[in-house]
């Protein structure tokens, strides 16, 4: 017999609820997906400010959640089961959607399942393209994660092989877009900038690719100092900033650096599979380059659709449906909201601190 599983999502600035149906064969259906942003409040501050996010939270949780029932065509008597993000995240942000997920399950008296963002990120990924392939590798790029991970089972084994030492690809986005004048967040604009300029036109440091560095790791604060004291020597020689061309080098290195260890690892591991997932992976120049190294390498990639990529509701509940197939014992209802919940714990049992 099928079961619907519901997903919170409350670990930053997206309150987001997904309704998947999980069938008796394995597959995951998505029914629904509704997401309320507040990326808005946040714009005029340059970045997300964590009391803004938890109050927004509070404020959409519940219409967010009525859309969703209402596109899917369900009533709340129809959850089989309750999937929400317990970490890694915002504090305050990550307990609204705790508590509201411990609420809507204690009142239905259905299964709780505290659960990882990251490995929500890798999850989503099912509802489009089908089960992934064992072992994978899963490269996460956004704000607040940029991470190499080896998948050996969504619902219970996941490696991490490398992730940023400093600044994650979204934040030097975001930071460079505040360089430049271009709005925040600073993903979309610099994508489209980078589109009219040459990529080539400015050599920008590529971050932990020295024979010293630890291979799969990252780092691009250098890079995002570099491009700030470039455009600061071009501003104090009287020159015009070629913002097109600025963005469009920076983001070259950026997706150098990313494409170039994540199908490094794949050849030196031996895997087939590489998914690319979380907010920056909707970026054009990663996904073409990506493609371009995947195919010379033989390495078949996975991107789900930028609705997908981004934060969202859907992939905690894909990801839930995944952990109750694989018969993981439910998380007790005093849980609580890990903000510094690491990849390799998929989802928080009961007992498990």
């Amino acid at each position: 017999m099928s079961k619907v599983i519901m997903g919170v999502e409350s670990s930053c600035d997206e309150t987001g609820i997904g309704l998947v149906r999980l069938h008796d064969d394995g597959t995951v259906e998505l029914l629904a997906d509704e997401v309320a942003s507040s990326v808005a409040q946040h714009a005029r501050f340059g970045g997300v400010v964590p009391e803004v996010a938890s109050r927004a939270h509070l404020e959409a949780l519940v219409p967010t959640a009525e859309r969703a029932f209402a596109a899917a065509d369900l009533k709340l008597s129809d959850v089989d089961a309750i999937a929400v993000t317990a970490g890694p995240g915002l504090a305050g942000a990550l307990l609204v959607g705790v508590s509201a997920a411990k609420a809507y399950a204690a009142a239905l008296d259905v299964p709780l399942y505290g659960v990882n963002h990251l490995a929500g990120h890798i999850a989503v990924d099912t509802l489009q393209h089908g089960p992934l392939p064992t072992p994978c590798l899963a490269l996460l790029v956004s704000g607040g994660h940029t991470q190499l991970l080896r998948v050996d089972d969504i619902a219970y084994r996941i490696t991490e092989l490398g992730s940023t030492v400093d600044d994650a690809a979204g934040e030097a986005y975001d930071k460079v877009a505040r360089v430049l004048d271009l709005p925040y967040p600073g993903g979309p604009p610099i994508d489209k900038a980078a589109k009219q300029g040459d990529p080539n036109a400015i050599s920008f440091p590529r971050g932990m690719t020295g024979p010293r560095d630890a291979k799969f790791d990252f780092s691009f604060s250098g890079l995002k100092t570099a491009v700030a004291r470039w455009v600061e020597g071009a501003e104090r020689r009287g020159e015009e900033i070629p913002v097109n061309d600025v963005a469009a080098s920076f983001q070259e290195a950026v997706a150098d650096v990313l494409t170039a260890k994540a199908v490094r690892a794949a050849k030196e591991l031996g895997i087939g599979t590489l998914v690319i997932s979380g907010g920056v992976a909707a970026n054009s120049r990663l996904s073409e380059l990506a493609r371009e190294r995947c195919a010379e390498a033989a390495v078949e990639l996975r991107v789900p659709r930028p609705r997908l990529c981004t934060d969202n509701g859907a992939m905690i509940a894909a990801l839930g449906a995944h952990v109750v197939a694989a018969g993981v014992q439910p998380s007790s209802l005093d849980i609580s909201a890990n903000p510094a919940l690491p990849v390799d714990i998929v989802s928080i049992s009961a007992g498990t601190k």
